[in-house]
């Protein structure tokens, strides 16, 4: 069963304006040709990685996490820079 149906086609500078309407778009279902003057480039489909995920757990390539926290730093002072950022920037633009 294919799950995308819609075939819809969308300029290079309308998806950057609008990248999380197509996102959206995508995500439901629909399928988005990506054009270039004209020209298809690229192709936007949704993915679902869940059935992916499941598959690879019970294949033993991949576990969910122990649960175990991730290690902190304690005990050490946060670094510091030697120079305010604004100076840096200032080197930097003469």
């Amino acid at each position: 069963m294919n799950l995308y149906t819609w075939h819809m086609n969308v300029a290079v500078t309308d998806l950057r304006a609008h990248l999380s309407d197509w996102l959206l778009r995508v995500r439901e279902g629909e399928e988005v040709l990506v054009t270039e003057r004209g020209i298809p480039v690229a192709k936007l489909i949704g993915l679902d990685t869940t059935p992916t995920l499941e598959r690879l757990t019970e294949l033993g390539q991949i576990s969910r996490p122990a649960g175990v926290p991730r290690p902190r730093a304690v005990g050490r002072k946060k670094p510091r820079p030697m120079h305010a950022i604004a100076e840096i920037i200032g080197e930097q633009r003469r």
